[in-house]
């Protein structure tokens, strides 16, 4: 497996991403029964924090949604969610089955599945917005509205003997990872100037720490910096990730043999939002700074270029934690539902013979 297909993630970032029906069903989704023909109010298009909280408020405001889950999460191989307030610890996994219940209590529908393609059809008779979502079951849903929260790709960097640690002995959030893996000897693997940053927050969780540079620049100026906190530097091409006889890691081997003992490895991962399936919607993406990843462009409260489209979670914000991207989903839930009153109005209005603004 390359580390660019790997894609479990570290622990905070609990948007789901696509996955086979076989996967949303071992995750313990329900399977779906018949879905509707008609067009319902709002797909929501992956199950994790932030589609699941925009769900809820769609579903509290009785309105007619389908999730759709991959049951695939980034945070799978994480012990627990953490700098979640009133949750912190919980198992991804457990979460995330509270949030389906509590969708389904208000009347919303899980339904596991793979989107395969998205795009807009013709409008209503009235001229409300249609959207058509195709599964890769060939099962077809027709919606008002969509709500994107598909999550993103961690793509790490292509060292042997990396990627089969990851969410465990190697990881990338120092609010994510920090308190766990505190006083332990940490590395970090250096992708470019964003891991300077991450070198320092880790310093704050260990005396012992090693700044593998891997052949990216640093300045004299960063390097006074970790000298004064005691950082020490490997200029050496690193070889490879050496794991543990007894489970994790043991450290990592340079080109000449030699082996820096190390427990844990940091890492920036460069984020790619998941966009598979969505290319008919048409929207806008951006990179972010220094190569890092690509990422949905979006406005207030989830908005996009694409009228009736909403983006939120780790899709167009990469650093957004579980409780950010639960937030902005619940936000985003709200817009789009006010979003519909409005057009519910005008249709009223028309109904009764009224003159339609605009």
């Amino acid at each position: 497996m390359t580390a660019s297909a790997h894609n479990p993630d570290a622990d905070a970032d609990a948007d789901t991403t696509f996955a086979t029906t076989t996967g949303a069903a071992a995750s313990g989704i329900a399977t779906a029964g018949t879905l509707p023909t008609e067009p319902i109010d709002a797909v929501v298009i992956g199950g994790g924090a932030a589609g699941l909280n925009g769900a809820l408020m769609l579903a509290r405001s009785r309105r007619s949604v389908v999730v759709v889950d991959g049951g695939s999460p980034r945070n799978a191989p994480a012990d627990g969610v953490h700098g979640l307030l009133g949750l912190d610890g919980t198992p991804p996994a457990e979460l995330l089955e509270r949030g389906r219940a509590e969708v389904r209590r208000y009347g919303g529908t899980v339904r596991p599945g793979e989107v395969v393609a998205a795009a807009p059809t013709e409008p209503s008779a009235g001229g409300d917005l249609r959207f058509t979502v195709t599964l890769a079951d060939g099962a077809t849903l027709h919606a008002r509205r969509l709500l994107v929260a598909t999550g993103l790709r961690d793509v790490l960097p292509d060292v042997p003997g990396l990627a089969e640690h990851w969410g465990h002995s190697v990881v990338h959030c120092p609010y994510c990872h920090g308190w766990e893996v505190r006083d332990q000897p940490i590395g970090v693997l250096a992708i470019g100037p964003a891991s300077v940053h991450q070198a320092l927050l880790f310093r704050q969780l260990t005396d012992d720490l090693v700044y593998f540079s891997r052949g990216t620049e640093l300045d004299e100026d960063t390097r006074a910096r970790f000298a004064a906190r005691g950082i020490r530097i490997v200029d050496a091409a690193v070889d490879r990730v050496v794991s543990a006889d007894g489970g994790g890691i043991a450290g990592v081997r340079l080109a000449d043999g030699t082996l820096v003992a190390r427990r844990v490895l940091a890492v920036a991962t460069r984020l790619r939002a998941r966009a598979e399936g969505l290319e008919g919607l048409g929207l806008p993406m951006q990179d972010l700074p220094n190569g890092m990843g690509r990422h949905f462009v979006t406005g207030m409260a989830g908005t996009t270029d694409v009228p009736g489209v909403w983006v939120a979670g780790n899709a167009t914000d990469p650093m957004a934690q579980v409780g950010a991207s639960a937030a902005a989903g619940a936000l985003a839930g709200a817009h789009l539902n006010a979003d519909l009153v409005g057009a519910d109005t005008e249709a009223a209005l028309a109904a009764v013979g009224h003159p339609v603004a605009g």
